[in-house]
């Protein structure tokens, strides 16, 4: 298991979505034998109405058996859990919208577990891309599972593909005690959040960081620092979080990107982590409104709050 680069992190609590109790058994993945010999009476599916998780009234994911599965779907296989073989089957359809559009699931991963979410968020990036990659990108012919879901092959050019991540920076802004904080149209009110932006072809984490800034904000930053990173399974990304400096303070505002930026103080930071955690209630309006625990954006503020007493 990894564990994040500044121990302030570790403050914050488990990062959303990381840290899976499930081994993903890669011997018994390759193996077909092997894989066919755990599908018997003790296999666990981990039950799904599309892509959102089916929880109990407990507050779990619920898991059933193959006879739960429709004999036609695909099944990828999960790894193992208390030695037991997981499996999750892919539904007809894959995500169509971005993740704010998505208030069944947001509701859902908040009711989870640690573990559970990250369970379900590993077991949702994959089935997700099943669904959206049966056709080979190379001829366009039907593809089909392998190696227990985490390849699929074109039987037309011989063409492998693998599931996909995305990076993603996420990043924290400073100037002399003041956190740069925006907010896309999109967010719900008041809500502010660290700036972000996909990993472009033929640059590094650094360059990407600078480069996000620069285009949304107009600042150039200096001391890229990594912190952490977070799977984030809209539909599957990984969110590398950073923490940079910079000595401007004047805002050019991208507007096609962010309806606002602004700087935030310390103070005003930490009173808003506090509300949004649940720690402080004290009836003073905050600032704006922090990202959830879910978010790794939440994370950075935290560790920011730490690595600044």
């Amino acid at each position: 298991m990894s564990h994040p680069a500044h121990p302030e992190l570790a403050r914050t609590g488990p990062i959303a979505f990381a840290g899976s109790p499930i081994d993903r058994a890669d011997l018994i993945r390759v193996d077909p034998e092997a894989l066919a010999a755990r599908m018997d009476w003790r296999a666990k599916v981990l039950l799904l109405d599309g892509l959102l998780p089916q929880i109990g009234e407990d507050g779990m994911l619920q898991w059933g058996t193959l006879a739960d599965v429709d004999p036609e779907a695909e099944l990828v296989f999960l790894g193992l859990l208390e030695e037991k073989a997981c499996f999750a089957a892919v539904p007809d359809d894959g995500a169509t919208g971005p993740a704010y559009a998505m208030p069944r699931a947001w509701a859902a991963i908040q009711q989870l577990s640690p573990p559970d979410l990250a369970i379900y968020g590993g077991a949702r990036s994959l089935v997700d891309w099943h669904a959206r990659h049966r056709f080979c990108a190379r001829c366009g012919s039907a593809t089909k599972p392998a190696k227990g879901g985490w390849q699929r092959n074109c039987d037309n050019c011989q063409a492998q593909h693998f599931p996909r991540t995305d990076p993603v920076t996420i990043m924290l802004v400073e100037n002399e005690g003041r956190l740069l904080l925006g907010r896309q149209p999109r967010f719900p009110p008041r809500s502010f959040s660290a700036l972000a932006g996909f990993v472009e072809p033929g640059e590094t984490i650094e360059e990407a960081v600078a480069r996000e800034v620069w285009e949304e904000a107009g600042l150039r930053v200096r001391d890229v620092e990594y912190i952490a990173t977070q799977p984030w399974p809209f539909p599957s990304q990984l969110m590398i979080g950073c923490y940079s400096q910079t000595d401007e303070t004047e805002i050019t505002l991208d507007v096609e990107e962010l309806e606002e930026a602004r700087w935030f103080t310390r103070d005003e930071v930490e009173h808003a982590v506090s509300h949004a955690r649940g720690y402080e209630d004290d009836g003073v309006e905050t600032a704006f409104t922090a990202p959830p625990p879910t978010a790794i954006a939440y994370s950075l503020m935290h560790w920011w709050l730490e690595k600044t007493k």
